[in-house]
């Protein structure tokens, strides 16, 4: 298993952890982001970490794994791979998550959601949705980075690699802001009006 001080030379080593004004994809904002993508453009860490994720996850009987877009997909798939198990990815369509592309799921099949970073738990949680409309079992998530330190619940075990509390503040309530700080969205989720 991989030392914590180990996973943080890696997002170190690819600058991958990025300090400044960031508007995260669930909207909040936030002074730190993990742009888990520069870690996983190197195939030698993204198996690296994904074999460890694998490894916690060895008692766990899995059938399925979904990756929900764009940062799941390819930790899904190097989980799947290293576990010989289909994988599959979400995407949105109209603003909501869908399964496309002939990607199905069936009664009673246990699958894995695979996530790069869990900051709120929404695109895990519409997975969720998708994986009970279709009479499928969750059977667990998976993270490499999980912002909110072990606090989301989702009724199954959660593995991570990395469990951290980082700040995050909502846009009016965001200090970053009142200083006139410019914020960026490196963010895949198009944001929703509000």
């Amino acid at each position: 298993m991989l030392k914590q001080s180990e996973i943080t030379d890696i997002f170190q080593q690819t600058e991958a952890y990025l300090s400044g004004h960031f508007q995260l994809t669930s909207g909040l904002h936030s002074p730190h982001y993990f742009q888990c993508a520069k870690v996983l453009q190197h195939p030698q860490h993204m198996t690296l970490l994904c074999t460890d994720i694998a490894r916690k996850l060895e008692k766990t009987v899995i059938d399925l794994i979904v990756g929900p877009a764009m940062g799941g997909i390819v930790v899904a798939q190097e989980i799947g791979r290293v576990l010989n198990k289909r994988t599959i990815f979400s995407e949105r369509e109209n603003g909501r998550m869908t399964l496309r592309r002939g990607f199905d799921m069936v009664k009673g099949e246990r699958v894995l959601i695979a996530e790069d970073v869990l900051t709120t738990g929404k695109s895990v949680r519409e997975v969720m949705d998708i994986i009970r409309e279709r009479e499928a079992v969750l059977a667990g998530v998976a993270v490499i980075v999980d912002r909110s330190g072990g606090k989301i619940d989702f009724g199954v075990p959660l593995v991570s690699l990395m469990a951290l509390e980082t700040i995050t503040y909502t846009p009016e309530a965001c200090p970053l802001c009142r200083q006139g700080s410019p914020v960026v969205k490196p963010g895949s989720r198009k944001q929703e009006a509000k």
